[in-house]
């Protein structure tokens, strides 16, 4: 029978929270003061028993419930996974101004987990699965740990829809654009009057992949951002930076290619090519790894039913109703 003030959180404001949970479980949820019946199936009161367990345990390590925390909670117990949802819901990766950055589903868990584990981490899925964030929040961890003395931070400067050399400015304020997202993200994880002096002193570098050819990356966090913009070659060229004492994060969405027509994405097929190499580790992230608006991972997942049927249509294979059609999935920006 949970505590007065924990129930108030547990059932939510105007039990909202409690109206979820109902309608996310077969159960019948009845509550009565502080106790909580549930009746149902037992397999049914089981998943429900283990929704109010874990989420009692959020509330007890003083998180305060929302609704995305619950659905988060469901789903990762649907899926049956060994990790406890209250573990992976309360991963603190770095904390700034009272902020926390943490994994909020079990695919960004793991992810975060291959990146402490492994010397090369490649992190691919779509857009909003915090590839690029998450991977950040442990370089500046890493920093802060002085487990590494820099981080580099880098991606392909590819032209998508405008072309360098028509944009304004010097090379650096048209290369700019490309980098912006990861400036951003740094202003998140660092006092923004730090960064400057970081940059200055080289402690961190934010770079076009181009400026990463002929040189050795002792001693750093190295992120390859939207990844799936770089060439065999380049890939290549970038993996064979890795110096001693560094780790390696490439993060990117092979559904969101702007190489020009015909080129081959290092992103995709670098996995053929390294995927028996020990210390390197690809992690999958999906739509239900998305943590922007829960309609996100809808169009996600709406894009990828269409991008599928175009490539059927396009190879002349049809959906036989009721039975699923063979096919891959053509690439083509969103």
């Amino acid at each position: 029978m949970p505590d007065p003030k924990i129930m108030v959180n547990l059932l939510g404001a105007g039990d909202e929270i409690l109206r979820l949970v109902e309608r996310s479980v077969t159960s019948d949820v009845h509550v009565r003061g502080n106790e909580i019946t549930i009746t149902g199936a037992p397999a049914d009161n089981a998943l429900a028993e283990r929704v109010f367990t874990e989420l009692l345990e959020l509330i007890e390590k003083g998180e305060t419930l929302t609704t995305d925390a619950v659905r988060r909670t469901v789903g990762m117990l649907e899926q049956g996974s060994a990790e406890r949802p209250a573990e992976v819901l309360t991963l603190n990766i770095l904390s700034r101004r009272g902020r926390t950055i943490r994994p909020k589903t079990l695919g960004q868990k793991r992810y975060v987990d291959a990146i402490d584990s492994h010397t090369i981490v490649f992190g691919i899925g779509p857009a909003g699965t915090g590839k690029t964030y998450l991977a950040m929040a442990k370089a500046v961890q890493a920093l802060q740990a002085k487990q590494v003395n820099r981080i580099i931070l880098t991606r392909p400067a590819v032209e998508a829809g405008e072309r360098l050399g028509f944009l304004p400015g010097t090379l650096n304020e048209k290369i700019d654009p490309y980098l912006r997202p990861l400036y951003d993200a740094l202003h998140d994880m660092l006092d923004p009057e730090s960064i400057p002096k970081l940059m200055a002193a080289g402690t961190i570098e934010v770079a076009p992949l181009a400026y990463m050819r002929g040189r050795t990356l002792n001693d750093a966090f190295i992120i390859l951002d939207e990844a799936q913009n770089t060439t065999p070659e380049q890939m290549k060229m970038f993996l064979t930076r890795l110096g001693f004492n560094s780790k390696i994060v490439v993060t990117g969405d092979v559904t969101q290619v702007d190489l020009p027509g015909g080129t081959t994405s290092g992103l995709r097929v670098v996995r053929d090519i390294l995927e028996n190499v020990e210390d390197v580790h690809f992690a999958a992230l999906s739509s239900s790894d998305v943590v922007r608006h829960q309609l996100v991972g809808q169009i996600v997942d709406a894009y990828a039913r269409w991008d599928e049927r175009e490539n059927q249509q396009a190879q002349g294979v049809h959906a036989v109703p009721g039975r699923p059609a063979q096919g891959g999935r053509t690439s083509r920006r969103r």
